[in-house]
């Protein structure tokens, strides 16, 4: 199950892949650090920081989807570097912010610069020569990345004073900056597959539909919001300390990775639709089970099947995309409409939690789940047929010619 690429996955462009996905993701990841800084600077509720760090993901999500086609020609390391100065003049003025307009301005510079960047490094993606191995190290990587990241950007605001986490991931943008030099660009004809497909041509693209993006919106909106109360259901509905419910979302996260290994696997031995489906609704399950249960036991396994399912169907969607339509708009506008859903999904799963309570948000989780992975599904059952399409027919053996009857002596 192969993306018609055009570049080998060697480590260079896996760093280039890494660094460039994590950064721009990077908001969605560290907002809760964020809006702990927004709050304690300004004096802004909880409301009110959240808006803030909304206006960042808004700003990543519309870039990242109005780039999206111009990621899938050439031109995407000068892109993410693009995207890298404009991200760290924007983490540079949030740290000097000694207003809320001036906030609220640099969290759009933050937001545009990361989408840039965003845009471009998932757009590569579809550029390698194994779409699922290339969608799983990247993720890995991303996630040990971010791990640091969590830890480095709040230690800097005790030891230096509150803003200067925003000074670690302008120092992070500079560093990015040579290793995104290994992002490879569109596919071209060649032979450089390991399938030894012949790859598709430099314009080859694939307008992705409204329901597409719609099903990944709400898919991460459901997740991501579910995700950002994770704490506040394990504290208060199973008794759960503060510091041990951490310690169980900061474990699931880590051991989420064997959800990274296991989608292409899975792929590769049920098929793509098949185990997506399967990985979905283990997910949809844990994740209401998560919300609703009481038991701490529970609680702990719901978390970890969780993570390692949310980062299984992850690596198979983005594969999927990528093997669909080589030249990485696909990637790229499914990662917008990811970025979108994050945004969003706190916000709404807050609402619904706050006026209709747990048990009906941990059904209308696990009914959104389903219904969000309805377009996700039809697209790897399309990527399928496009994988069919990629694979080298057998060349005919020669014909053998009878050997001539003997004469009679």
């Amino acid at each position: 199950m192969r993306a018609r690429g055009t570049a080998a996955l060697t480590l260079g462009v896996a760093v280039a892949l890494i660094a460039g996905a994590t950064l721009g993701n990077g908001g969605a990841n560290l907002m809760p650090l964020f809006v702990d800084d927004f709050s304690s600077r300004f004096a802004l509720g909880d409301s009110g920081a959240g808006l803030v760090g909304a206006t960042q993901l808004m700003a990543t999500a519309i870039v990242t989807l109005r780039l999206a086609a111009r990621a899938a020609r050439p031109g995407r390391v000068r892109m993410a570097r693009t995207g890298l100065a404009v991200g760290l003049a924007g983490f540079v003025g949030a740290t000097a912010a000694s207003d809320l307009p001036t906030l609220i301005l640099a969290n759009l510079v933050i937001g545009a610069g990361l989408g840039a960047v965003y845009a471009a490094a998932t757009a590569a993606i579809a550029a390698t020569d194994d779409a699922d191995k290339a969608s799983a190290a990247t993720i890995a990587g991303t996630v040990a990345v971010t791990a640091l990241l969590i830890m480095a950007v709040p230690a800097a605001n005790r030891s230096v004073g509150e803003g200067t986490g925003f000074l670690v991931m302008a120092l992070c943008c500079l560093l990015a900056w040579p290793l995104v030099g290994g992002l490879p660009d569109g596919p071209t004809t060649s032979g450089n597959s390991k399938a030894g497909a012949a790859t598709a041509p430099p314009n080859a693209t694939a307008t992705p539909t409204w329901v597409l993006l719609g099903g990944i919106a709400l898919l991460w909106a459901v997740t991501q919001g579910a995700w950002a109360y994770a704490s506040v259901f394990g504290r208060e509905h199973t008794g759960m300390s503060a510091s041990a419910v951490s310690v169980v979302l900061a474990v699931s996260g880590v051991v989420a990775l064997v959800g990274a290994v296991l989608g292409p696997a899975a792929a590769r031995r049920f098929g793509r639709t098949r185990s997506l489906a399967a990985f979905i609704t283990a997910q949809a399950l844990s994740m209401a089970a998560l919300v609703l249960t009481h038991d701490p036991v529970l609680f702990i396994v719901a978390a970890v099947l969780w993570q390692a399912c949310q980062l299984a169907v992850l690596v198979q969607t983005l594969a999927a995309a990528a093997l669909l339509d080589p030249s990485g708009r696909l990637v790229a506008s499914l990662s917008g409409a990811s970025a979108l859903g994050t945004g969003i999904g706190p916000l709404a799963v807050g609402a619904v939690l706050d006026t209709a309570g747990a048990g009906v948000l941990g059904v209308l989780l696990a009914l959104g789940t389903f219904v969000a992975s309805l377009p996700p599904l039809r697209m790897t059952v399309a990527s399928a047929t496009a994988d069919r399409a990629q694979q080298p027919e057998p060349e005919p053996e020669p014909e053998v010619e009878p050997a001539p009857a003997a004469k009679p002596g």
